[in-house]
């Protein structure tokens, strides 16, 4: 069928698919393989950094039904747009590597899957490769991922002789030993000794998942209850996220294709059976999931958003209930408080209406304009100008919104500023829109008005550079990442401030006496006027006090804000001509300057997060001898699961380049979360590197 001639009517003629697996598992040449079976003249993707790092989308028909085919990065950085493919889909085809086995990397990604419930088949891939074995990583995939998981289809051959794979539920036996087209052939018997060492796991499953007591006596008789019918209880029960099929894959000889899609047509949930997400009205009230009904109104989310400095912005958009036509006018809400229970700074909160110009959807990689969409359906929708990835797009005369999937937090941070002026004229706008782009980017504003790009690792922050030098034209400079570190006092100190100059004219004089404490951690400034007799006149106290907080937010020993003090006044000196406000802010400065010259009481103060690490049992010990080395103060340790959870106070000055460090540690299966929790001393031995640079 050419996909150019679908029209789609009927949510349950659709399959939203994506494809997960960590790199090397052979997931996009996977994806490649699926296109070419279904897709007339199609000769691939050009794989390069954007294509491997963004959700990608292309379709295919196979029998009636049309399929929505997500590609989902498999590389951690970009695990949000892994979870914009869970949000768009309604079932997973989960690639593993038979000869690399089931890492960490594949673990996490296999939990992301489980924490969102979705409905899963199992793609073994590799294995025509040396040492491969169908059996030994069935039964390491059930270790990992529980008992779940039992394959529907199996190999037949071993290693490089694999030639043809056998239907668990259909007996049926395709051969691929041609070369071109495999040949099915009807159950003849030859293979029942590798049938009924599957049949009768994977029939059991069948009866517990889809609670069907007529396939129980069936079974029980030893009757055959027939394929279609066999094939209606493994959608029930793969659309409860509780089976998980298995299919073998070598993508030399296509093996496992057909196989693949057919399960796609006949074993994968439609819309209407995966769960759509709960809809929310403005006035903060549930209005219950989506419905899969093209005639109900409207509630779509934008699922991923692309934006070029030519065409502007491109929206995928998944619609959950409803009809989309062209020329519509729609509302598109962002509401992220209503989910986080507060405001989300770089994604505030906000209502708008647009009119639906050109709706494309998919063929293949091609997209190609149609009129409508209805609900189940995903497609793509130019020049929606104020759409964020995220946001809610629903009818004006039933306005909702839906939560947002959990966004990655950016815990790398990556300090830059532009090459040139010209760069500087462009560079706020460019990363403006990278910001839209991808909800992971977090853009702020460091110590010394260092402009600080948040990331996700490594791989994420070469990729944003990448974007700012060839999508926009921007070039910028990296440079260390410069941590907000303090000043206080550590004891008692008295000073005197002089500022007399005599110029010609009215000179300047003043002269103060100061007492400098400290306070405890968090106090802030505090400023104590003890002055008797006059000897600094009252409309001269608030310039001491001005001149003081000025001061205090220069530093007096190494340029950075001092805080935690308490400046007292107590006595000084005035002319009745040449004394002025500008003057005693001056000598207030300067009495600072001389009470940290007098004690040598000034000491830095650094930053320090709490750091809370997810992490295997077995790497507890190295993250837990890591945090000592970064100076962390172990808080105390918890579990969760199958993980263990870290907590510890670690100061800013070691956390830089923790995102990269911990998945090295904990081999790709850790995470963190870092928030800023006070300031503490800093070591003495640490302090002269500091001092030296002001």
């Amino acid at each position: 069928m050419n996909t150019a001639l679908v029209q789609v009517n009927n949510p349950d003629d659709v399959r939203n698919v994506v494809l997960i697996g960590n790199a090397g598992s052979g997931k996009t040449s996977l994806f490649e393989q699926l296109l070419r079976a279904r897709v007339a003249g199609y000769r691939g993707e050009k794989d390069d950094a954007e294509r491997l790092s963004q959700l990608y989308l292309a379709s295919l028909v196979t029998g009636d039904v049309f399929v929505n085919l997500l590609d989902a990065p498999g590389h951690p950085d970009f695990v949000g747009e892994l979870r914009a493919g869970i949000r768009a889909a309604d079932a997973a085809i989960f690639v593993v590597s038979a000869a690399d086995g089931i890492d960490g990397a594949a673990q996490a990604l296999w939990e992301e899957c489980a924490e969102a419930n979705l409905p899963r088949v199992i793609a073994l891939t590799k294995l025509d490769a040396a040492h491969s074995d169908f059996d030994t990583v069935v039964e390491e995939l059930k270790q990992k991922f529980g008992e779940g998981v039992l394959p529907v289809h199996v190999p037949v051959g071993e290693g490089a002789g694999i030639h043809g794979t056998v239907g668990v539920l259909s007996r049926r036996f395709r051969d691929y030993s041609g070369g071109g087209e495999p040949v099915l052939h009807e159950g003849d018997g030859s293979h029942d000794d590798l049938v009924e060492l599957h049949r009768g796991p994977l029939i059991e499953a069948l009866i517990q998942e889809a609670e069907d007591d007529a396939l129980m006596d069936s079974y029980l008789e030893g009757t055959d209850p027939g394929r279609s019918y066999l094939l209606d209880d493994l959608m029930k029960a793969t659309a409860g996220a509780n089976l998980f099929p298995v299919v073998p894959v070598i993508q030399s000889s296509g093996l496992g294709t057909d196989e693949l899609l057919s399960l796609i047509e006949h074993g994968f949930p439609t819309p209407s059976l995966h769960p759509n997400p709960v809809m929310v009205k403005l006035n903060g009230d549930e209005a219950g999931p989506a419905p899969s009904d093209p005639s109900a109104p409207l509630c779509a989310q934008v699922i991923r958003t692309t934006t070029d400095p030519f065409a502007g912005r491109l929206s995928m958009v998944r619609i959950f209930s409803g009809t989309l036509r062209t020329d519509d006018v729609v509302h598109l809400s962002g509401h992220r408080s209503f989910f986080l229970a507060e405001e989300d700074e770089a994604h505030p909160d906000h209502d708008n209406e647009e009119r639906i110009g050109q709706i494309q959807q998919a063929h293949g990689t091609e997209l190609k304009p149609k009129t409508s969409a209805i609900a189940g359906e995903i497609v793509m929708l130019p020049k929606l100008t104020t759409a964020e990835t995220g946001d809610t797009l629903s009818s004006r005369d039933h306005v909702v919104v839906v939560g947002n999937w959990k966004t990655p937090q950016a815990l790398l941070p990556l300090a830059i500023k532009a090459a040139t002026r010209n760069d500087e004229d462009k560079l706020a706008g460019a990363l403006q829109r990278l910001a839209v782009e991808d909800a992971t980017v977090r853009l702020a504003r460091g110590a010394s008005d260092q402009l600080v790009l948040w990331t996700t690792g490594q791989a994420h922050a070469d990729l944003l550079l990448a974007r700012l030098r060839n999508r926009y034209g921007v070039n910028v400079e990296q440079e260390p990442v410069k941590i907000a570190l303090r000043e206080t006092f550590t004891a008692k100190a008295t000073a005197l401030g002089r500022h007399v100059k005599q110029s010609g004219g009215h000179g300047q004089y003043a002269v103060v006496n100061i007492e400098v404490e400290p306070l405890e951690r968090g106090a802030g400034f505090e400023f104590v006027d003890k002055v008797v007799g006059g000897a600094v006149p009252r409309q001269f106290i608030p310039s001491v006090e001005k001149g003081a907080k000025a001061q205090l937010e220069r530093g007096v020993i190494a340029g950075f804000p001092m805080v935690d003090v308490r400046v007292t006044l107590y006595d000084g000196k005035a002319h009745s001509v040449d004394s002025s406000d500008m003057a005693f802010q001056m000598a207030a400065g300067a009495a600072l300057k001389e009470a940290a010259q007098v004690g040598k009481n000034v000491a830095l103060l650094e930053p320090l997060d709490l750091v809370t690490v997810a992490v295997g049992e077995e790497y507890m010990g190295a993250v837990m001898t890591d945090m000592s080395g970064r100076r962390g103060q172990l808080l105390g340790t918890d579990t969760d699961g199958r993980k263990v959870i870290i907590k510890a106070l670690v100061p800013q000055l070691e956390l830089a380049r923790y995102a990269i460090d911990l998945r090295g540690i904990a081999h790709g299966t850790g995470s963190f979360s870092r928030a800023f929790h006070g300031y503490e001393l800093l070591p003495a031995n640490l302090v002269e590197p500091f001092t030296k640079k002001a």
